[in-house]
């Protein structure tokens, strides 16, 4: 890919590298990017739809996701609606407002595993687990930003499977991490007796849930709101007694540390649910439960009620700003669109993932107005480091530039996706920048890995790559990701991996994650035989091609988008014209704590 070297003076003195550009000598531009003398771009034409390897990938996450999203099938579906209930998914349409945005946080996990045993398997099949049997979403309720959690009772009554656990403590964890409420919705028959091994034991068991409400509750004051709106059992029921407020169906709902049936094989006393722990008993007997509500529908008002009541988050700080909407950004001003159309994004993704591609073409589609105020443009081209806007939130952009550069001290040309000694000193300085400064990161993930060889090692490249470690690591400013290519090696690690605890981390179903690719693999594993066979003239037989090949394409299954999605290593895969949507949300909920984002959680200075 040709180097970009154009470059405008803005009217404040400092040197940004515009978007829509005049088209260097020996410089490929699209017709669309081309430029008149004044400036001015062509608006983009959308060419007719072609089937890109990414609009593919993109319709193959739409079946997966439907399937998913069909929870136990349409007889569980109807099952529910004859007990007078609705499903979670039906009340999460209620709760929260209509006609904004929302986005499922974990709806792939498990997908690809508990298959049904005694047939063929399709490849891309739900298992018997969709979606772990909790829907976990964020979202906005009276235009606050909130954490929903819902039990799926259509999938298994609700039961909790390992992965369940995974996804209630990845949604608590958002909550602790930037102070918003959290709402559970409770319809869940208890532990998945065959799963109980993976669910009740464990630093990250079940009780993790517990331990995460009672922080909340004592330490981090964020809201919990629970809706018992089918049964609670054991140990589950103390989800709901360690939040604020319990709330009951008539009719439906049921809370016990043992449901009637068990009652009567511990003690011998016959009694009925309802009588033992429904919402009369806990309202009237117990007092355990607060509020008693006749069905779904007036459950669902009641919490849109409690959270509008609740006062403005007094820590929320550099982001927001008390006022007519609560979640509006400081300095927002009018809405702005991107640069280009997210659409746009179909035709730039190569069809081969280790093609080259601009960029700053992608960035145009994503930021508003496409503008990008570029940090050090003429160093270290391979990376892109900046600041922008989404939809008027302020955001530091540190992204991985794909293609071929020159090196301007006449060494040998850099690659980009790769991270050099001198792309690590420049990120991390302007993480650091960010830090001080209070502004948000955003980390769109195209990378390699870092430099190696002796030039590399000779440079100092272990020191810079952990100077970005270390920089990226302990900024206390909102981290997301945003994964559109690969996301390989120690460079995954640096541009701020799961394992950094990055506020969000959405991927693009063209979104690669793994330590390297197949054939990388291939050579690593065969590369001293294949290396022995070449120098006596010999080509690997069909025993060993057949053996490459299977790790090529295990290799290829688990560097899929959806692979990573189904596991939790990413919060969830969206479409490209999902993108603005999806970091708008993301960056109104980290802006709800101004304090610092490290870790699932911060206690309070009192308590550190």
């Amino acid at each position: 890919m040709a180097e970009m070297k154009s470059e405008a003076v803005s009217t404040s003195g400092f040197k940004v590298r515009p978007l829509s550009r005049v088209a260097q000598p020996n410089e490929e531009s699209p017709d669309d990017e081309r430029q008149a003398a004044d400036g001015s771009s062509k608006p983009y034409a959308k060419p007719p739809t072609q089937r890109t390897r990414l609009r593919e990938l993109t319709e193959e996450l739409r079946a997966v996701e439907a399937r998913v999203r069909l929870g136990g099938g349409a007889d569980k579906i109807a099952k529910q609606h004859k007990a007078h209930k609705l499903t979670a998914r039906e009340r999460i349409d209620l709760l929260l407002d209509k006609d904004t945005y929302r986005q499922e946080i974990g709806l792939l996990v498990a997908y690809d595993q508990y298959k049904a045993e005694g047939r063929e398997q399709i490849a891309e099949e739900a298992g018997t687990a969709p979606a772990a049997g909790v829907v976990t979403t964020v979202g906005l309720v009276n235009g606050r930003e909130v954490v929903v959690v819902a039990n799926d009772a259509t999938v298994k009554a609700g039961s909790w499977w390992p992965e369940t656990i995974k996804k209630i403590l990845r949604a608590q964890e958002i909550a602790m991490r930037s102070h918003v409420p959290i709402i559970y919705l409770v319809d869940s028959a208890g532990v998945n007796l065959p799963y109980q091994g993976g669910v009740f034991p464990g630093q990250y068991g079940a009780s993790r849930i517990f331990y995460y409400n009672s922080i909340m509750r004592r330490y981090l004051k964020v809201p919990q709101i629970a809706a018992v709106m089918g049964p609670c059992i054991a140990g589950g029921a103390y989800l709901p007694a360690l939040s604020d407020i319990i709330i009951m169906v008539e009719g439906t709902s049921f809370m016990g540390l043992g449901g009637a049936n068990l009652v009567k094989g511990a003690t011998g006393q016959t009694i009925d649910n309802e009588t033992l722990g429904g919402a009369r008993t806990h309202n009237e007997i117990s007092g355990v439960a607060h509020y008693r509500v006749k069905d779904d529908e007036e459950c669902l008002v009641k919490i849109r009620e409690f959270v509008a009541e609740l006062p403005l988050n007094a820590q929320a700080g550099s982001l927001r700003t008390a006022g007519k909407d609560a979640g509006a950004p400081r300095d927002a001003g009018a809405p702005k669109d991107g640069g280009a159309p997210l659409e746009k994004i179909y035709d730039i993704i190569p069809e081969d993932h280790r093609q080259p591609y601009n960029m700053r073409e992608l960035l145009d589609c994503v930021l508003d107005e496409g503008h990008l105020d570029e940090f050090q443009a003429d160093y270290a081209k391979e990376i892109i480091t900046g600041h922008a806007r989404i939809r008027g939130i302020q955001v530091g952009v540190i992204a991985n530039n794909r293609g071929m550069f020159r090196d301007p001290a006449g060494g040998s040309p850099k690659f980009g996706g790769i991270i050099y000694t001198d792309s690590a000193e420049k990120v991390a300085y302007f993480i650091e920048t960010c830090s001080r400064q209070r502004t948000p990161l955003l980390f769109v993930q195209d990378v390699s890995g870092f430099m190696v060889g002796s030039e590399a090692e000779h440079s100092g490249i272990i020191r810079a790559g952990a100077r970005f470690v270390e920089a990226m690591a302990t900024a206390t400013v909102p981290k997301i990701v945003l994964t559109v290519n690969h996301a390989s090696g120690a460079g995954y690690y640096a541009m701020a991996g799961q394992g950094f605890d990055p506020d969000f981390i959405f991927s693009w179903p063209s979104g690669r994650m793994g330590v390297m690719e197949g054939d990388s693999a291939v050579q690593a594993v065969f590369g001293s035989e294949l290396e022995r066979l070449k120098k006596s003239d010999q080509e690997p037989n069909a025993e060993l091609e057949l053996e490459m090949n299977k790790v090529r394409q295990t290799y290829e299954r688990e560097l899929d988008a959806k692979y990573a999605a189904a596991r939790g290593f990413v919060d969830a895969v969206i479409a490209p014209e999902e993108t603005r949507d999806a970091l708008e949300l993301a960056l109104r909920i980290s802006s709800n704590y101004s304090g610092p984002h490290l870790g699932q959680f911060v206690l309070p200075p009192t308590l550190a």
